[in-house]
């Protein structure tokens, strides 16, 4: 039986990161895993291509009403962000998820560091909306750039 875990669908080559592109990985994309994909942009009904976002707080503060998320445009967001980050973990819950590989520095799905709200490039300590409530509810979360952990688990 393969292992199942989840995993942010633009690593496996899905076109629905926000300039309407992926960052697939081929060492991802041919392993002997069975892959979970999900998109919390996608689910939170977010278009693609779509403005870049960015956290204006943490995603502790967000996800109790304190703070929001903008698009570059500066439009608040933060409802959709919100809203795909609660249906990708009932799905993880639903599957019984114990580990997730998310994208990197992304707004939902970011690990450790994201951007600083100020569409400057910049980064911050903090997690997207997503991982934050994975690590919440129990799920190990690895970021993409993690290449020596993601190595290990699809050697398994």
């Amino acid at each position: 039986m393969k292992n199942k875990i989840l995993i942010s669908a633009c690593l496996l080559g899905e076109n629905c990161r926000y300039y309407g592109n992926n960052c697939g990985k081929q060492n991802l994309i041919n392993a002997n895993v069975e892959w979970i994909p999900i998109c919390p942009e996608i689910e939170g009904k977010l278009e693609t291509p779509r403005p870049p976002s960015e956290l204006q707080g943490t995603a502790e503060d967000i996800l109790l009403g304190k703070s929001n998320i903008v698009n570059s445009k500066r439009e608040d967001v933060t409802k959709h962000y919100i809203d795909g980050a609660k249906i990708c973990l009932e799905i993880s819950q639903q599957e019984n998820i114990y580990l997730a590989i998310l994208k990197s520095r992304s707004p939902s799905c970011g690990l450790g560091k994201v951007y600083d709200g100020s569409f400057s490039n910049n980064l911050k300590d903090g997690d997207g909306v997503f991982a934050y409530l994975c690590k919440q509810n129990g799920i190990k979360v690895i970021s993409s750039d993690d290449k020596m952990q993601i190595q290990k688990i699809i050697d398994i």
